[in-house]
């Protein structure tokens, strides 16, 4: 179940940036950092996300079509932050979370299905 397009843009203008005070540092989420496609400009959307075999799986809450997955596919990648640490990353590719829930952990795959999501981004840790 995707949440609300409203919902998105209270987030990208209220909760994103108080999250990016704390979202690299706690398990469960991360802050991808992106470049603009057409600005050049450097991006830090907060996400869920959780470790994965090579790498790691953001939980597509709002659905696939977003400016900052749109921009790491664009330029093949980019960095993530996740527990104080910052990791490049490669390949982003959108899985269906039927596939997703094969290399999930159980806590966050129940949790995938306990949301209803229904894309997950996996990325490659380079």
């Amino acid at each position: 179940m995707r949440l609300p397009e409203r919902l998105a843009r209270i987030n990208r203008y209220v909760t994103n940036p108080i999250q990016r005070l704390w979202a690299g540092r706690l398990p469960g989420f991360g802050i991808v950092e992106h470049t603009g496609r057409r600005s050049g400009k450097p991006y830090r959307t907060p996400v869920n996300v959780y470790a994965a075999p090579g790498g790691f799986a953001v939980m597509l809450m709002y659905g696939p079509e977003r400016d900052w997955l749109r921009n790491l596919a664009a330029s093949g990648g980019g960095k993530l932050v996740h527990r104080g640490r910052t990791y490049a990353v490669t390949n982003p590719s959108v899985v269906p979370a039927s596939e997703a829930l094969e290399f999930l952990g159980k806590g966050p795959a129940a949790l995938l299905r306990q949301l209803h999501v229904e894309y997950v981004l996996r990325l490659t840790s380079a």
